[in-house]
């Protein structure tokens, strides 16, 4: 099996095990694991189909999630190369210039530079990450001129503008595995909110995307202390309001508090926190400020997605099966294409009952949003794990299998 597939994240755990001259019965009782399950997991008898498991096993292996998912993968198409190929740009200036500090350069008017801010967003909404990423580097490098140009009101309305650029930075590189420049994204999209001050929606925005972050690099303390100062700072939002951003925001807020509830396994937090989105969401509707989609939909889609992370995800696929959430209304591929990722994760967990159904949810995820779930590592171990459990040749599978690039299969016999 090659190192670099999916596949092989049972095999980096196994190899990392035994750098560290740790046993079985060692590293499953620090993952809260069995024994038995650790084993089957690193000779790829069972899947990697909950984010927090891989959390688990990477702190208690003392490496990063990223050594176990073997992330950035060799591009699978070519958006995901052309995605690749607008990162160098973006590290040198977020690693170059700060929020009151940036090259001497010639920049465009706030307005204009907004307006094509706007548009990466929206190929980002779309799952379009190449295009998204495409003006980044220029965009952010012009906006750090105005926000370091000194106080007065060009500073105030370039900040906001910063915030959304970042935001489509950071997910750019995330999505294509390069999680250290993510992160730094983050932090920068924080840092303009913070500079900016007084806008409770992105000072909102900016701690759950950076909590966000955190939690994809499997820094759990960070994250949890980024949730819950976002979580106070809320208190004070009217979800009455006739603004609802704030209010929006600090859903978002309530809804990354919860995702790290699941991934600590504590479901009385993740139900207090579902509790308190809907509440807003009931509040104020279907919104969308900053292309996030906040409102009774997004807080549906959550809720599946963090049954999967408890591993209640076969109940959640039923459950959606029987009534399904109308994501269609968001207009937003990328809600989409998660949502049909998440119902393949949890028809997975039936452990081969329900392959038929996980199939066709990870087709449709792809479809959706191909460079998302192309380069997203539970996406391809997944997709390993179906293959894996296969008793004869699937289209569909090998057509999946032929998208994501993945060639060295596991070596088995297959009866046609």
């Amino acid at each position: 099996m090659d190192a670099g597939e999916a596949s092989a994240i049972g095999a980096r755990a196994r190899m990392i095990r035994r750098r560290r001259g740790l046993s079985l019965e060692v590293v499953a009782g620090l993952a809260g694991i069995t024994k038995g399950y650790l084993s089957m997991l690193e000779n790829g008898q069972r899947g990697f189909n909950r984010r927090g498991l891989l959390e688990d096993l990477a702190a208690a292996l003392g490496c990063s999630v990223v050594d176990l998912t073997g992330q950035p993968y060799p591009p699978p198409n070519r958006t995901s190369a052309e995605t690749l190929a607008v990162l160098p740009g973006i590290r040198e200036i977020v690693y170059d210039a700060t929020v009151d500090d940036a090259p001497q350069i010639q920049a465009r008017s706030v307005a204009q530079l907004a307006a094509a801010v706007r548009r990466a967003n929206e190929f980002r909404d779309a799952g379009r990450y190449g295009p998204a990423g495409r003006e980044l580097s220029a965009l952010l490098a012009e906006l750090h001129v105005h926000t370091a140009a000194g106080g007065g009101h060009n500073r105030r309305v370039a900040l906001p503008v910063l915030v959304e650029a970042c935001h489509v930075a950071a997910a750019v590189a995330e999505v294509v595995g390069h999680q250290d420049l993510a992160l730094a994204c983050a932090v920068r999209e924080f840092e303009a909110a913070e500079a900016l001050g007084d806008n409770s929606a992105l000072t909102s925005l900016s701690a759950y995307s950076l909590g966000q972050t955190w939690l994809r690099v499997g820094a759990r303390r960070k994250a949890a202390a980024t949730f819950a100062k976002a979580v106070e700072e809320c208190n004070h939002v009217d979800p009455n309001a006739p603004d609802t951003a704030a209010a929006e925001m600090a859903g978002m807020v309530q809804l990354g508090s919860a995702l790290l509830g699941a991934r600590r396994g504590d479901r009385d937090a993740v139900t207090a926190h579902l509790d308190e989105a809907a509440s807003l969401a009931e509040r104020t509707g279907e919104r969308n400020t900053q292309l996030q989609h906040f409102g009774p939909i997004n807080v549906a889609l959550w809720k599946v997605a963090i049954a999967v992370d408890l591993g209640d995800g076969v109940s959640a696929a039923e459950a959606v099966e029987a009534d399904p959430i109308p994501v269609e209304l968001l207009g937003s591929s990328l809600r989409s294409a998660n949502l049909s990722l998440d119902l393949a994760r949890g028809w997975a967990q039936a452990e081969g009952d329900r392959d038929a159904e996980a199939i066709r949810a990870l087709d449709a995820a792809d479809r959706a949003a191909p460079t998302m779930v192309r380069n997203h590592p539970l996406a391809r171990e997944l997709l390993d794990d179906l293959y894996g459990r296969a008793r004869r040749r699937v289209w569909e599978l090998d057509s999946l299998l032929n998208r994501f690039d993945i060639s060295n299969r596991r070596s088995r016999g297959v009866n046609n």
